[in-house]
């Protein structure tokens, strides 16, 4: 991504920020010859015992191709957008003195590179999901959450 170097923010915390306030992320991967993209939400663990500036989490239905393809080649590329806007010349004050100015667009954007590891673990899933459950369910007056499920239709989901 062309990035100028007076835009570039490196702070993990505001860009952990940005991650949790836009976690559905574009996931892209390789392979075959092709790029494949897939909209996953994700969450964010800011401090993982892997890496210093935290890992990913998310998971994807069984029949998604995405499982196959990154068993074979497991590099990623995960984008995270947050707020965008188009900014018209007319904004600039110097526009109205020398006219020397053009449209751009104004947004955030967080790139993360790195492998997808697989987990086949119905426990690490159902901690995932209830945990992923509660940090977006938590603005709303009465949360769902996992248990409120029954435990069949979970197991099946699972």
């Amino acid at each position: 991504m062309y990035l100028p170097k007076q835009f570039e923010v490196q702070d993990l915390t505001v860009l952990h920020q940005l991650i949790h306030d836009y976690p559905l992320a574009t996931l892209v991967n390789y392979q075959a010859e092709n790029l494949n993209a897939n909209h996953i939400p994700l969450m964010l663990l800011p401090e993982s015992e892997a890496r210093s500036w935290g890992a990913l989490q998310g998971h994807v239905a069984r029949a998604n191709p995405l499982l196959q393809e990154i068993q074979e080649n497991p590099e990623v590329l995960v984008i995270f957008q947050g707020a965008q806007s188009y900014i018209s010349p007319s904004w600039y004050p110097s526009k109205q003195e020398k006219h020397q100015v053009v449209p751009t667009w104004n947004y955030t954007a967080v790139h993360a590179y790195g492998k997808v590891r697989l987990i086949e673990d119905s426990l690490w899933l159902k901690t995932h999901l209830a945990a992923m459950t509660a940090q977006h369910e938590s603005l709303f007056p009465e949360p769902w959450k996992l248990t409120d499920a029954p435990v069949e239709y979970v197991e099946k989901m699972l």
